[in-house]
């Protein structure tokens, strides 16, 4: 048995004291559990999408319509899930996708979520609008790998020190969301009337960074909050960007960019002509179009455009280790986990963001195994049959 699915032998030692598992090991319960947990406004705004979320009920069903074929006999004693996904070395095909604002799931916010992946050996992805400083979360993970992501703000300046203040702060590559250059349509946070940048959570890059400060006429305090805020507002995205802005990217950034919100082919041939060294395939979990292709559905087009010129990563609806497996299998280098480990992060701290890694994990081992596996590269469309 594999390193990563000896979660599963602790957790049956671990009975025999009669101690259990403090939170379910059946990760798609978790969700319940943090709906009781948190605040209204929190759990819609981390359980919610865009419209009537048919975009996100497309992205489960899609995994539904993929089903694995076991293989049997295949000798899978000897397994080893890790892998190496631009520049960065992780134990198995998963990373931690960026989640903004993540204090209003837990006090340490991403600060709990970097010692958590840092613990675990896997990469988190920390989002522009974290809740903690680029800085500080890079401290909190220590030695850890991490990768930064880019909300591309209007002023350029304050892009260009975004990027110099990650790579300082050692995260190694750059993820770009292209996706959410405006938020959608998202009723459960319109119910609520509830945008969490607008109450200054969310904002901490901003309002730490020296050139935001310039422009708002110095540090944030009290007196300039107001004013801090609308500068935010005025920032956050850019519907002008086109291909052509990519240049900007490669001359302020020199290690690997990954672009993230691609679903068509001829948008990741685009990437990869503009010198691109991964594309994301994602719909930002049906958190920006209602109505949108499920990203699980649009992975294999993007996979057969970009063939081996650049890294395919995906995401949007995954909850278990068996939908990692399915995603790897259809041409995904790595899957980044979203939904699951900010419920984990709501209902346990870092010890809840742990858990939920270590069961994906498993899970997946144990997956591979079972269905005659033992390595991600094995993983191909024949391993699936489409129902």
């Amino acid at each position: 048995m594999g390193a990563l699915a000896d979660h599963q032998n602790s957790i049956y030692l671990q009975g025999l004291g009669d101690v259990v598992p403090a939170l379910p090991t059946d990760l798609t319960k978790l969700e319940g559990l943090a709906e009781r947990s948190l605040s209204a406004q929190a759990f819609g705004y981390v359980a919610g999408s865009a419209g009537s979320e048919s975009t996100a009920r497309a992205n489960r069903a899609a995994f539904e319509r993929w089903r694995i074929v076991p293989r049997m006999l295949r000798d899978v004693a000897d397994r080893d899930l890790s892998v190496e996904v631009l520049g960065t070395a992780m134990p198995s095909p998963v990373l931690l996708a960026p989640i903004g604002v993540q204090s209003i799931f837990h006090p340490d916010g991403e600060l709990a979520v970097a010692r958590a992946a840092a613990a675990e050996g896997l990469p988190m992805v920390l989002s522009t609008a974290s809740s903690y400083t680029i800085e500080d979360v890079a401290e909190a993970n220590g030695g850890g790998p991490r990768w930064y992501q880019l909300y591309w703000p209007k002023d350029r300046d304050l892009a260009v020190s975004f990027l110099e203040r990650a790579k300082a702060a050692g995260y190694t590559a750059l993820v770009v969301t292209l996706d959410t250059f405006t938020l959608a349509w998202r009723p459960r946070d319109l119910d609520q009337a509830y945008l969490p940048f607008l109450r200054g959570i969310g904002v901490a890059n901003y309002f730490s960074d020296p050139v935001f400060q310039k422009a708002v006429g110095g540090p944030v305090t009290d007196a300039n909050r107001d004013m801090a805020i609308l500068h935010w507002v005025a920032n956050f995205g850019n519907p002008r960007l086109t291909w052509d802005d990519l240049i900007f990217l490669r001359d302020h950034w020199d290690g690997p960019i990954a672009l993230k919100g691609i679903q068509h082919p001829d948008d990741a041939r685009q990437a990869v002509d503009a010198g691109m060294d991964g594309v994301i395939v994602s719909n930002h979990g049906g958190r920006q179009v209602d109505g949108a292709i499920a990203s699980l559905d649009a992975l294999p087009g993007v996979v057969d455009a970009v063939r081996d010129q650049a890294a395919v990563l995906f995401d949007s609806g995954i909850r278990t280790g068996a939908d990692v497996a399915k995603a790897i299998a259809l041409g995904a280098k790595a899957v980044l986990v979203a939904r699951p480990y900010a419920y984990g992060l709501a209902l346990g701290g870092q010890a809840g963001v742990q858990h939920v890694l270590r069961c994906l994990q498993a899970e997946l081992e144990l997956t591979m195994a079972l269905a005659g596996v033992s390595r991600p590269g094995e993983l191909n469309p024949e391993t699936l049959v489409r129902t």
